[in-house]
């Protein structure tokens, strides 16, 4: 025996998708992802056994290095060995990558990526959030670095009604506005 069952015929009641009728708005830092390679400089390829810097050496070691390589690139220069550095190698190595980079930092890749976040999102017109209820969206397949999270929600809180973290369907609350009497 086979049954020709319909919803109307099991008396169901329509399924209502409450998260897209919702007023949220997603504030996904995905969107305000650069395109573009991130790399990262290492001095200590230049130094002798990765920990000392021998100043004529390493002038020369940056001179006859192929620069062009990162052309367009996003450069982040440190040293992965505890070596002392001075201050001026990083400099003189971010004057080297200047004609072909398109940014460069002193830091790791996420310091990087935090950099380019934090200059775009202060170039953001935050009013567009005024008194509303607001997610920044948590799970991301790009590398957004936690600052660029607090960041966001510096920037969002004095416009929002309420913010929250997460997805729509398990958002947790992180601030909501005193309402105003």
């Amino acid at each position: 025996m086979t049954f020709n069952l319909r919803p109307k015929d099991l008396d169901m009641e329509e399924i209502i998708n409450k998260v897209a009728n919702s007023v949220l708005e997603i504030f996904d830092l995905e969107d305000y992802y650069l395109k573009g390679t991130r790399v990262q400089v290492d001095i200590s390829q230049w130094l002798i056994e990765g920990f000392l810097l021998k100043e004529k050496d390493f002038r020369e070691s940056l001179k006859n290095n192929d620069w062009s390589q990162y052309q367009d690139q996003y450069v982040a220069i440190n040293c992965s060995t505890d070596a002392i550095v001075p201050a001026w190698a990083s400099i003189l190595v971010a004057i080297q990558l200047a004609p072909f980079a398109k940014k460069i930092i002193n830091g790791t890749i996420e310091d990087l990526e935090a950099s380019l976040y934090e200059e775009l999102l202060s170039k953001i017109d935050y009013s567009v959030y005024t008194n509303k209820s607001i997610i920044i969206k948590g799970c991301s397949r790009k590398p957004v670095p936690m600052r660029a999270y607090v960041l966001a929600a510096h920037y969002l809180q004095p416009f929002a009604r309420s913010i929250m973290y997460g997805e729509a369907c398990s958002a947790v609350p992180l601030f909501k506005a005193n309402k105003k009497v």
